[in-house]
């Protein structure tokens, strides 16, 4: 019997085994224990835990001395053989705990259950599941460990709690405890005396104590602290609940305004990084706006903050919408054809179906009430609007928020035109600075201008010590008009502080303004004089090697890595080993932003930034050749992970697959207009294939997309890699259901073949022929084509191709073989599994387990292996196996006499299938096991309690939780139905 093990961090470290005990003396151990359980059931980088270990500086061998730690943590915790729960992984470390072994765990559990309750009116429930969070905390969490190597760990831990606090005193006040709630809102004010939302929670509670002097005496406090803290305003929320309490309101007696907020996650909408500023005004012409139109839309020129205000007021509008805010930023998007499986994409639309993406979006948003933001619509202005009609004309639910710099003319449209940030007036007050160091006006009449807020932060960022002084207060104001308000701009400028005072640079964009002045011109056409007189001078003041390096990697799509910059801009000016420091030089200059949340470091530019580089490329004469090397460097990466594919790397080939998909796409659209470049396109989108890429994303409609398009053109590709076009287009279309195409697709395999010189074979077409009998025709003599086919792979080296066909091979044996073909099938692929050490390739072979057992050995034990390759296909961000998972667990519920879970699932795996567009009725050996077992359960449960329970699964909220629950859920009234 396996050991018990418990762990809390919400406090001291503290582990038991079995209830006892466990003491771990050693720092080192308990810090990377620490670092291992506040990541918990994830896999922690081996580059990670030395950071947490050592921080910057870690020692010669950190590796091996690492290995000795995990070594060490396992003899002291008593872990078995296997290791567990500390086990290894290709990547690094993981530690496994059940849900409720660690502390952290049940927290987020009970705090979610009770945020949902409360969203959902039951304040008393989410009051005490909320009191039973809390309870869990001891104290600072992980207390005993070194703060400066948990730097992020503990206040994000923090944060948590202090979220979970103020949704308590939600319900508290929905319950009518207001008077009970103050002493603990004071003290907790005392503790944290900037956060915005315990004052609201304080006045809310003053006001409904009959204290409405003492709550509007608190705002006037908190208005104080803040602008002297930080010289800002409050915020919307404490500024609406300030008039509500002038007025007298008779709504103070209801909820506050975010006791009911959605569980936060619903959505995709990215994380600020920098304080918003300003556009109070802005924000509430869009929410007006969006409240009575269908369709709104910001106008205005680069730079001036479209994205960033129509991202904020999206997020603000969030909990209005039951059904979430969608962000779909089509900036790296060339292709107009491929703007349908963009914004499915956007929307989490995981539709593996041959039928158009636009059909997919529609029947999605039909009865949602949803708010989608096409961001940068542009370059692809008549396709969004044609697109956006569409939409808008079968969900009533839908709302959208696009920006562009025109209108897309759509009917019912409404335009807002975005201006610049408020400036102060010529004649304006002078500004001040107090000794802490916060801005203000001496008469306070110019405090709402935007641009010098904006300025002023980012300058404090750029250059902690900046100071307003008389020296320079002139010279700020006369540059935020100077500027004419525009944020991006502005923030160009206010990076140069740390190198220049406010009148150098002045002085400088003065030089520049005289030649690019239009003093009489339209105001748009003279902010984009301005703005580019800016991003010149930003240009100007890089070092050579910095404006060549930021012209190149205009090329990129949706971001890039250190390894891509180096491969794609290195070379004829810029030497590959200086990329690195070019880059950090324009990241300082705040002409490229990083993210380091990852395994790698992605880069990224903004789009205003980006254009202007692909211009200064092309006055270099360099775009051709950049986006020949930029497909050149995307080729050879989707060739190293064909090649790599079903090895220890497969995961994560897979996720960085996923995040390189825009560049993917740039190449590939490059490729198809240019016949020299047709068979690299080629390379990419067979190896794409190859490595599943395009199943594991949910987009194999757009695999099929470029394979049929470059197939299309005239090539000199080599036979092999045409062969292998045509398989994987066949393939595609066979898992798609679509059959007649996949008929069509295996002539063409077949005329193919036909002519290859004599001795000569195509891996590809055997297995496609396998496949297609398997699949359409439920043939038996598919066996013998599957393991041709794997052994005309392994003689050609192709080892991932070669373990696909050994995986039809043993499917096919399962479904339409007898127990002892089928044995040795899964015995084979079950071996190589094993020995290629790919995650993803294992979990099917504990799939065909599952199956076999089923079909051929004992059904008890059939479900345990399904579930634990549909949990760890779902753990890894898999699409395409839990469709699967949830349909032959359903199968496997029913030949265990679990008929009613059966339906569940049925049900389930009906309701995913919907969601990724796959087809049972084009895959034979499915769609027989599916209607034997649906009849089965019919006649068992009887028709009217069958539909009951099929109903549940299709409704259930997450069919694969539910897949992967006990074969009985009392909660949904078991198989007593």
């Amino acid at each position: 019997m396996s050991a018990r093990y418990e762990f809390k961090i919400l406090g001291p470290l503290e582990v038991r085994r079995d209830g006892h005990p466990v003491g771990i003396g050693a720092a080192k151990l308990r810090l990377l224990l620490a670092a291992l359980l506040a990541e918990a059931n994830q896999v922690v980088t081996v580059e990670r835990l030395t950071s947490r270990l050592w921080g910057d500086q870690p020692p010669k061998g950190a590796r091996n001395t690492l290995q000795n730690y995990v070594l060490r943590l396992r003899r002291v915790l008593d872990c078995p053989a296997d290791g567990t729960p500390v086990r290894t992984h290709p990547r690094g470390y993981v530690i496994k705990v059940d849900p409720d072994a660690l502390d952290l765990h049940c927290f987020t559990v009970l705090a979610l259950q009770g945020r949902t309750a409360l969203k959902e009116g039951m304040a008393a429930s989410a009051a005490q599941m909320l009191r039973e969070a809390l309870a869990l905390w001891r104290g600072e969490p992980l207390s005993d460990l070194p703060a400066d190597l948990l730097h992020d760990v503990v206040p994000a831990l923090n944060e948590q709690r202090l979220d979970a606090l103020e949704l308590r005193i939600d319900a508290d006040l929905v319950l009518g405890r207001a008077c009970d709630v103050l002493p603990e809102l004071r003290a907790l004010i005392g503790a944290h005396p900037l956060r915005e939302r315990f004052w609201a929670q304080r006045m809310l509670a003053l006001a409904r104590c009959e204290r409405q002097g003492e709550a509007l005496e608190c705002y006037r406090e908190v208005a104080r602290l803040l602008a002297d803290e930080l010289g800002v305003t409050p915020g919307t929320e404490l500024r609406r609940l300030h008039q509500r309490l002038l007025a007298a309101g008779p709504d103070l007696s209801e909820a506050p305004d975010n006791a009911v907020a959605r569980p936060r996650g619903a959505g995709n909408l990215p994380i600020e990084m920098t304080t918003f500023i300003g556009r109070e005004v802005q924000l509430a012409e869009v929410r007006a706006l969006l409240a009575s139109a269908r369709v709104v839309t910001l106008t205005g020129v680069g730079g001036v903050g479209k994205t960033r205000l129509a991202l904020r007021a999206a997020a603000e509008l969030e909990p209005a919408f039951a059904d979430g805010v969608r962000l779909a930023d089509l900036a790296p998007l060339t292709d107009p054809e491929l703007l349908g499986r963009a914004v499915a994409e956007a929307l989490g639309l995981r539709d593996h179906s041959a039928r158009p993406a636009v059909d997919t979006i529609l029947d999605h948003l039909r009865d949602r009430r949803l708010l989608v933001v096409l961001d940068n619509c542009e370059h692809l202005v008549d396709d969004v609007a044609t697109l956006v009609l569409r939409m808008a004309r079968v969900a009533p639910g839908l709302r959208v928020l696009a920006t562009s710099r025109q209108r897309l003319g759509i009917p019912g449209e409404h335009v807002l035109t975005v201006p610049s940030l408020t400036v102060p007036d010529a004649d304006s007050p002078s500004l001040i600075q107090r000794a802490d160091g916060a801005l203000s006006v001496e008469d306070g009449t110019a405090e709402h201008s935007e641009a010098v807020r904006l300025f002023v932060d980012r300058a404090v960022a750029a250059a902690p010590a900046f100071r307003i002084a008389s020296r320079n207060r002139g010279a700020i104001a006369q540059l935020c008009r100077r500027l004419d308000g525009i944020p991006l701009a502005i923030e160009l400028a206010a990076v140069r502080l740390s190198t220049m005072t406010v009148d150098e640079i002045l002085e400088r964009l003065d030089d520049r303004f005289r030649l690019l002045s239009v003093p009489y011109g339209h105001p748009v056409t003279r902010y984009q004089h301005t703005l580019r007189g800016v991003v010149d001078w930003s240009y100007d003041l890089c070092t050579q090697q910095e404006q060549l390096l930021w012209s190149r990697l205009s090329v990129f799509s949706g971001g890039f890595d250190l390894e891509a910059a180096e491969a794609v801009c290195g070379g004829e000016g810029i030497a590959r080993e200086d990329v690195l420091n070019l880059l950090a030089g324009l990241v300082n200059k705040s002409i490229v932003a990083v993210n380091s949340s990852g395994d790698r470091a992605r880069y990224g530019l903004l789009e205003t930034i980006r254009q202007y580089g692909q211009q200064r490329l092309r006055e270099q004469d360099g775009a051709t050749k950049l986006r020949l090397q930029h497909s050149d460097y995307y080729r050879m990466m989707a060739v190293r992970a064909g090649d790599e594919w079903c090895g220890p790397r497969e995961a994560d080939w897979l996720i960085r697959l996923r995040t390189e998909l825009p560049n993917f796409r740039t190449a590939l659209d490059f490729c198809t207009t240019r016949r020299d470049r047709v068979d690299a396109g080629l390379e990419i989108a067979v190896n794409l294939a190859r490595t599943r890429c395009w199943f594991f994303n949910s987009t194999l409609g757009e695999g099929r997309h470029w394979l049929e398009r470059l197939l299309g053109l005239n090539t000199d590709a080599p036979q092999s890699l045409i062969a292998g076009g045509l398989a994987m287009k066949a393939w595609i279309a066979l898992c798609q259901g679509d059959n007649p195409s996949a008929e069509a697709f295996l002539i063409e395999c077949r005329t193919m073949a036909s002519e290859l010189p004599d001795g000569a074979v195509a891996p590809p077409v055997t297995f496609i022929e396998g496949a297609h009998a398997m699949l359409v025709r439920g043939d038996p003599c598919s066996a013998a084509l599957l393991t041709e086919a794997r052994d005309q792979f392994r003689a050609a080296g192709q080892r991932g191709d070669a373990h696909m066909a050994t995986m039809l091979w043993a499917m096919a044996e399962a479904f339409l073989g007898d127990r002892a073909s089928a044995r040795a099938a899964l015995d084979a692929y079950v071996v190589e599994a094993a020995e290629s050490g790919a995650e993803w390739a294992r979990t099917w072979a504990q799939w065909c387990t599952g199956l076999f057992e089923l079909r051929h050995g004992t059904a008890d034990q059939s479900p345990a292996h399904l579930r634990e390759a549909l949990g760890q296909q779902w753990a890894i961000g898999d699409s395409w196996g839990p469709v699967w998972g949830a349909e032959t667990l359903a199968w496997a519920m029913a030949a265990t006499g679990h008929h009613a879970q059966s339906a569940r699932l049925l049900g389930a795996a009906h309701r995913l299938r919907q969601d990724t567009g796959v087809a049972l009725i084009g895959l034979r050996p499915f769609h027989d096991a599916h209607a034997a077992t649906e009849q089965q359960v019919r006649q068992a449960l009887g028709t009217r309690e069958y539909e009951a329970a099929w109903s549940q699964g299709v409704s259930a909220q997450d069919g694969v939780r539910l897949a992967l629950g006990a074969p009985d859920h009392g909660a949904l009234r078991g198989d007593s139905l």
